[in-house]
């Protein structure tokens, strides 16, 4: 019997190929996609991603949309406490593992392994020490399609942001700067790939600068 799982979602290209590995592990059984929202703005934070294209890829990942409302701003405790409430909500709908996009940031995956202890729930890091340039390519080659929408410009130029994450892309990535981005460097939304039954149709948002990074907005079509 497959294990039952929740999957946290970014929106961006990480978490959804976290969705197709799993699906082609066959091991588990993904129920749902979990994602912090800014209630302030109605977006992801960090990605910036509206609710509605949330919503369109949870459609398309044949998947029902779990919202985690965080106020803004907000505290780690603020944090903590709304995921936690997510998590006791799953354990009693049988939930036994909650799954993670990231890839190789071990104080990242500490963090979540310790919010998951005594919990009963098992963390699943399905990318995890995936060579970041083979796994950007095999993104890409699979048919992945996926927007730049949150630049860091201590790390790359703001004409970066808005672009496609495809071959051009990670050609033109300065060496220093992970192929995934896994450092911060940038955000993606994942607009199309083979964890969708049909892609997104979207249209680029306007650009701006807010709060030390680089946003592109992207708008459903």
């Amino acid at each position: 019997m497959r294990k039952k799982i929740l999957l946290s979602w970014s929106s961006g290209k990480d978490s959804a190929w976290a969705l197709h590995v799993l699906r082609q592990q066959g091991s588990y059984e993904v129920a749902g996609l979990i994602t912090t929202i800014n209630s302030a703005f109605d977006r992801v934070a960090m990605h910036s991603t509206r609710r509605s294209l949330l919503e369109m890829q949870a459609k398309a990942a044949g998947l029902p949309l779990i919202p985690v409302p965080l106020p803004w701003p907000c505290s780690n405790s603020d944090y903590e406490g709304a995921i936690r409430t997510v998590y006791d909500q799953a354990i009693v709908q049988g939930v036994k593992g909650i799954a993670f996009g990231d890839l190789f940031l071990e104080d990242i995956r500490a963090y979540r392994e310790q919010q998951l202890k005594d919990t009963g729930l098992e963390p699943l890091f399905p990318l995890w020490r995936a060579p970041t340039d083979e796994l950007a390519r095999e993104m890409i080659r699979s048919g992945l399609r996926a927007r730049l929408v949150c630049i860091d410009p201590k790390a790359l130029t703001p004409d970066f942001v808005g672009r496609e994450f495809d071959e051009q892309l990670l050609c033109d990535l300065p060496a220093a700067v992970d192929p995934c981005g896994e450092n911060g460097e940038f955000h993606s939304f994942a607009y199309a790939g083979p964890m969708f039954s049909q892609p997104i149709l979207i249209a680029s948002g306007e650009r701006v600068e807010r709060d030390g990074f680089w946003f592109a907005d992207v708008l459903p079509q």
